[in-house]
């Protein structure tokens, strides 16, 4: 990681350190709470879309089973709430893995139809099994996570956990890129054909970070069912939530690590506004992608970077040099 990188890492666990001191109020907290999930899965996302140019349109399906996963282990079979959501990380990635292997044989459109197709079946499946998810009427009484007995359940408590998370994640994925896994990545999404030819495993590197988004995606999904104790599949575990997510990377800015968490700060924030137009909600984040991609294509962090570098001095040409007499 370099200096700058290093720089920009400490900067924001400076900022994730101080801002719930100055929001002091519990409503702000949770809101800060749920962009640190939210932005979980936004780097797993980005990683897969951003970097290796694989479109997914079902990763609620990946969040749902790690919710899902951890509220089952904990509130019907009363294991260690660590321990669910290590089991929910494992089971998230290794339906990753079944999925992928025919699924990425795909591109394009017929990919992004291909995994909106998984989420739907999820969905369905969360939904009709209610001797084991509760159906419509959701999963209860999810314990609260602790630690050596401390128990976090307070709004403050469990947002430092999160974020906590969130920043080991975030330096997890800076390293990944700057890498040779990163390198290839980036390869694959400018040409598959290409990067085969340099002597990619393609097939297996879209699988491998199809399996670490969906791990990540799961992760979040646990952290999150701990944080409101009840889950049920409507909304947040559906179709507009993988699309909400969408909308976090791109706004943010594809292949950008840290736009990944100004995209779900400000989709968040921007989520908790709409809530009062009802279903309008989703027809809102859909605009708001088509004019992030028309007028932002780079997303956020790609439009502070142009504005940057319009606002640093040009640097000062070199004198000539000057000719040197001969006596």
């Amino acid at each position: 990681m370099g200096a700058r990188a290093r720089y920009g890492f400490v900067v924001a666990a400076v900022l994730v350190a101080v801002l719930p001191l100055l929001l002091s109020n519990g409503y702000y907290q949770s809101v800060l709470v749920f962009i640190g999930i939210n932005a979980i899965v936004a780097l797993g996302l980005n990683l897969l879309m951003g970097y290796a140019g694989q479109i997914s349109l079902g990763h609620a399906a990946f969040h749902a089973m790690g919710a899902y996963a951890s509220g089952i282990l904990t509130a019907t079979y009363h294991v260690n709430p660590w321990l669910a959501m290590a089991c929910s990380v494992v089971f998230a990635s290794a339906v990753a893995l079944v999925v992928g292997v025919p699924t990425l044989k795909l591109s394009g459109h017929y990919l992004a139809i291909a995994t909106l197709g998984v989420g739907m079946i999820v969905s369905i499946v969360l939904v009709q099994w209610v001797s084991l998810t509760g159906g419509t009427s959701g999963l209860t009484d999810i314990p609260t996570l602790s630690v050596a007995g401390f128990p976090l359940n307070s709004d403050l408590r469990y947002y430092y956990l999160v974020w906590g998370v969130c920043l080991l994640l975030t330096l997890l994925s800076i390293n990944l890129v700057n890498s040779r896994f990163g390198r290839a990545l980036r390869a694959i999404h400018v040409s598959e054909v290409a990067a085969a030819t340099c002597g990619v495993n393609v097939a297996r590197l879209k699988l491998q970070v199809f399996v670490l988004s969906a791990a990540y995606a799961g992760l979040a999904g646990s952290l999150y069912a701990h944080y409101v104790h009840f889950i049920s599949p409507e909304r947040r575990f559906g179709f507009p939530f993988s699309i909400e997510a969408v909308v976090m990377v791109v706004l943010g800015g594809l292949g950008n690590i840290w736009g990944s968490l100004l995209g779900s700060g400000t989709v968040t924030a921007l989520g908790e506004f709409l809530r009062q137009f009802g279903d309008y909600d989703v027809a809102a984040f859909g605009l708001i992608l088509m004019l992030a991609m028309i007028f932002l294509p780079q997303g956020i962090s790609g439009g502070l970077a142009r504005i940057t570098l319009r606002r640093r001095p040009a640097p000062t040409p070199a004198a000539p040099p000057q000719e040197v007499a001969h006596r």
